[in-house]
């Protein structure tokens, strides 16, 4: 089944950006090749994976399988605290290119601040440098909260995008208000919450069946109304249709927020101050 990509948004750097993209965290490399090969044939352009997800040659194999030119995607990957300096960054970078057998990557990202280690700086100074070489087109940061962000704005250094946990139960405004202040894109990931709670949420619901549209397909809907990109994960071919056409509707703003109404703590969530790789 073809589906039209998802339109394009713009980087504070020019590059332009895919606006929904394919996790593919926790696929191994096989089913990584499979589903990727699938979403790209369906009109998927944005893949996401990482180093910690050890699928990188996996999502590889599944780009050269599906033949879509290499100018059409936008494929990013993320490194690890061990390679948390500037030589690091470069190590980390020619790694996952050699693992995913491109010659550059779109956009790649700090995984975790890692705070304790203190080198997160470091780190994003590398991927500033492995951009000016031409080895990256945008550069960015995952998981990092409006402190860690702040590190790198006190050096004159500002990530293109700041991939975080985010969806209408997890709507972290403190980080959109950073993020919008200074240019920087959010990427959701986890957009669609976990184990499918979220998808049985009473007004997520209620808004779907007005709509004619699955529970999911509003909550896509919703993140890139707000201009966000998110990057949900499957590999059903019917769920993997169903997410990437999320563009042929609108939702009105008092559905816009009813759903961000839906915030709500989570002494569960992952707190990159202590939590990372």
């Amino acid at each position: 089944m073809k589906i039209t990509p998802a339109p394009l948004l713009t980087l504070s750097n020019g590059v332009e950006m895919p606006r929904l993209g394919l996790g593919t965290w926790p696929m191994n490399d096989s089913e990584a090749a499979e589903t990727v090969a699938l979403a790209l044939d369906m009109g998927y352009r944005l893949i996401d994976t990482a180093e910690n997800y050890e699928n990188e040659r996996g999502v590889g194999e599944g780009i050269r399988r599906a033949g879509v030119a290499r100018g059409e995607l936008f494929v990013t990957t993320k490194f690890n605290r061990k390679w948390h300096s500037v030589e690091g960054a470069r190590q980390a970078c020619e790694a996952s290119l050699e693992r995913l057998g491109l010659d550059y990557i779109d956009l790649f990202l700090v995984h975790w601040p890692n705070p304790d280690q203190g080198r997160y700086v470091e780190a994003f100074e590398g991927l500033v440098k492995l951009q000016e070489a031409g080895l990256v087109r945008a550069i960015g940061t995952s998981n990092f909260k409006p402190a860690h962000l702040q590190q790198l704005f006190d050096r004159g250094l500002c990530p293109q995008v700041n991939q975080i946990h985010l969806d209408p139960w997890h709507a972290r405004s403190d980080h959109i208000e950073v993020h919008e202040a200074r240019g920087i894109v959010t990427e959701s990931w986890s957009p669609l919450g976990r184990a499918n709670a979220m998808l049985a949420d009473p007004v997520i619901l209620d808004v779907a069946r007005r709509h004619g549209r699955t529970p999911a397909q509003v909550i896509l809907r919703w993140h890139t109304q707000l201009g966000y990109v998110p990057i949900p994960k499957s590999s059903n071919p019917t769920r993997l249709a169903e997410n990437l056409d999320v563009f042929g509707f609108e939702l009105s703003a008092e559905e816009l927020a009813a759903i961000g109404a839906l915030d709500r703590p989570d002494p569960e969530m992952l707190d990159s101050d202590v939590f990372g790789h």
